[in-house]
């Protein structure tokens, strides 16, 4: 470690330790359970972050000679001195492939010269979430515990979240009108195993994570980490936006969010953003911040709110504003959104995002240390926490428009790009992995523009011509070549990854409904399409659908309600429903709307694999879990057009959706997988692969291009 890189890291440790001394700091909150998680502050826990604060600054030059050492010992083993993996969820093969041959990736293109371009296997089912935790375990879901978004509570038969479990304190006491919380919450991170750089640091190798998908709650290890997707936001929610009108008639239910009516008095109205509810009141009211909109004229308005103004222009985000909730006297919960005024007139409209975690103040664990988010937004400035920050289900329910979606997702790159490049320049020696969710985002709600066939596309007009999956492909590129350009060392191997490909998204596919006309599944009495699983008669249902991977057998001993033995009756039912749904044809179509149906026991390893859907459905191209089986209703046929901005999908089988990989060095192996990414970095650090991973590390070319790794 030379002289400059060291003095490099002290500054750093250093700036680290004021930040966590020198920054007044609310009582920390933390989410727990429920419709909107709980909000708790705890001095005790401000207190343990001053604690550890000072414990860093006079214990740090005993870790920083430990960490050399080891650091050395590392790298004398090592093949390389940095290894940076950009991942770009879901860039597709089949389009990279195309643009290259029209010249429009020049950096990708040469960048497969130089190295190598490949097709990436992906995970059953090809979620992100469930892709993501294999690529950091290098494990099957089998072993990581995660096979989608969502799972069901055996007891309730309720939807929750399949990454984390969230929980308050287990005591309080009295005091007045408040309680106050003895200790704080256990925010669980439910993925299992171990994370490839948990492994590396272990050897002394520094590694700095970003926005990786299921990394939140962030683990310890030697680094530094930005938790991704699953962040909720400040109310407990995957993203719940806010619409105020003053139209009486948009008293709607919004998916993903909330309608708000509001009156104009001359040229004002008064609001208040909503928060979650206050559980250090004893009658558990709402945390609520008032603001007020003063109209200017029709395109244009002033915003105030915690006593500070800034100026509304029409379809234009505001910069993220700072908002408080008063939780108690002197404990707020702090949060950040933007605002966007949608119309002035005749009738007033205003939509504003999310309520995210202030990445400065944090409400809960986002990142590891604690600090790390403080520092990025000191550098910075605020930024997005969420882990779904990109609001498509704003613009699926015609909130947002195209644009004003956008330039939202535009902007989340652009705030990823400099935590990004920031640990490019930090990270001398080591591990930098950043994932980027716009190809993702931009893919699911904009398929229908280069799909003529999808049911979305016959509502669009005629004259529309636009590029926009062309102009985000072209982007990237732009960011690859920045990124080549801080990376031309010879001993920096640099991948860019995908954790699948993309679709189209067509027509849904009712699973209950399904089952139900198979005779798995028995609906009550009265309305039919409730959600959750609301209308379903348990004592005569044999397997049940929710989330998006696949079915549940309604198992006794395992689910509460269950009737089906396990066992023999168990291992018939499974093979029985396998073998009809993968018959299940499209009739208006004359088309297989199934690929391939799995056996989860069969297709995964490990102590896990019981808590996986017993089945898994691949579907063929076209064709996915339809919105009503994602959240457990059951309507009356089984295939339904996807009319919605979100026209694209890779919850297909897993054949169809391979990722991408590029490396700036020549790569032998010939189907490389998604969990062989790990595996790989830790061979090429020489650090031994555990024997409990089940991928493989890649045959990668040393600097010259002229020798490989055997495998």
């Amino acid at each position: 470690m030379s002289a400059s890189q060291r003095s490099q890291n002290l500054k750093l440790v250093i700036l680290i330790a004021v930040l966590i001394l020198g920054i007044p700091r609310q009582a920390q909150a933390y989410i727990g359970p429920g419709a909107g998680f709980a909000v708790v502050g705890s001095f005790l826990v401000m207190f343990t972050a001053i604690l550890s604060g000072v414990l860093a600054l006079f214990t740090w030059p005993v870790r920083y000679i430990i960490g050399a050492i080891r650091g050395r010992r590392a790298f004398a083993r090592s093949r390389v001195k940095k290894f940076v993996i950009l991942g770009l969820d879901g860039m597709d093969p089949s389009l990279t492939e195309k643009f290259m041959a029209e010249g429009k990736l020049p950096n990708l293109a040469g960048l497969r010269e130089k190295g190598c371009f490949k097709r990436l296997a992906t995970t059953v089912p090809s979620m992100s979430p469930v892709a993501w935790s294999s690529f950091q375990t290098g494990c099957n879901p089998g072993k990581h515990n995660i096979f989608d978004f969502l799972t069901r509570d055996k007891q309730s038969y309720q939807p929750r979240l399949s990454s984390v479990d969230i929980r308050g304190p287990r005591r309080t006491i009295s005091l007045g009108k408040y309680r106050l919380p003895l200790g704080k919450a256990d925010i669980r991170l439910l993925r299992k195993g171990k994370p490839f750089w948990k492994t590396l640091g272990e050897h002394g190798i520094f590694s700095s994570v970003i926005r990786v998908p299921i990394t939140f709650p962030p683990e310890k290890f030697r680094g530094v980490q930005l938790s991704g997707m699953c962040v909720p936001d400040l109310r407990g929610t995957q993203g719940m936006f806010s619409f105020y009108t003053t139209r009486a008639e948009e008293k709607v239910e919004h998916t993903g969010g909330e309608n708000y009516y509001v009156t104009r008095e001359g040229n004002t109205i008064r609001a208040e953003l909503i928060g979650s509810e206050n559980p250090l009141r004893k009658d558990n009211n709402v945390l609520r911040c008032p603001f007020v909109v003063t109209i200017k004229g029709d395109s244009s308005a002033d915003l105030k709110i915690n006593g500070v103004s800034c100026g509304l222009k029409k379809d234009e985000y505001t910069e993220w504003i700072k908002v408080d909730f008063k939780a108690a006297p002197g404990i707020k919960v702090h949060g950040i959104c933007k605002f966007l005024l949608l119309s002035t007139s005749p009738e007033f409209e205003l939509y504003v995002t999310p309520i995210n975690i202030d990445p400065e103040k944090p409400a809960m664990p986002i990142s590891y240390p604690a600090i790390y988010s403080t520092y990025l937004a000191k550098r910075q400035g605020p930024f997005a926490t969420l882990g779904l920050a990109e609001d498509s289900w704003a613009l699926n329910e015609k909130v947002l428009v195209d644009g004003g979606f956008i330039q939202q997702c535009i902007n989340m790159d652009r705030e990823r790009e400099q935590m990004f490049f920031d640990a490019l320049d930090k990270v001398r020696h080591g591990l930098c992995v950043c994932v980027f969710d716009g190809t993702d985002r931009l893919q699911h709600t904009f398929w229908r523009d280069i799909d003529e066939g999808h049911p979305a596309h016959r509502g669009q007009a005629s004259d529309e011509q636009r590029n926009i999956i062309e102009e985000l492909y072209q982007r990237m590129d732009v960011l690859v070549g920045k990124m080549l350009a801080k990376c031309k060392g010879k001993d920096t191997i640099v991948m860019i990854i995908s954790d699948h490909g993309f679709s189209t998204f067509r027509y849904g596919v009712d699973l209950n409904r399904w089952l139900e006309e198979n005779g798995y599944l028995k609906v009550k009495g009265g309305p039919r399409e409730q959600k959750y699983l609301a209308a379903v008669d348990w004592s005569q249902t044999r397997a049940f659908a929710i989330g998006l991977s696949g079915i549940f057998l309604n198992l006794k001993g395992r689910e509460s309600q269950g009737i089906v033995e396990p066992g023999a009756e168990a291992v018939q039912l499974r093979k029985e429903i396998a073998e009809k749904l993968a018959g299940l044809r499209d009739p208006e179509r004359g088309q297989g709307v199934i690929k391939q149906v799995y056996n989860a026991l069969e297709i995964y390893r490990g102590p896990y694999k019981g808590e996986s859907p017993d089945l898994l459905v691949g579907y063929n191209k076209g064709y996915r879990a339809s919105w009503e089986t994602a959240v457990g209703q059951v309507t009356e046929k089984v295939l339904h057009d996807n009319t919605k901005a979100w026209s694209g999908d890779h919850c297909i089988d897993h054949s169809l959706v391979p990722g991408v990989l590029f490396c700036n060095r020549p790569i032998v192996t010939e189907h490389p997988r998604l969990m062989d990414i790990g595996p790989t970095v830790l061979d090429m650090f020489g650090v031994e692969v555990p024997k409990y991973i089940d991928g493989k590390a890649l045959a990668v070319a040393d600097t010259d291009s002229s020798r490989s790794r055997k495998e």
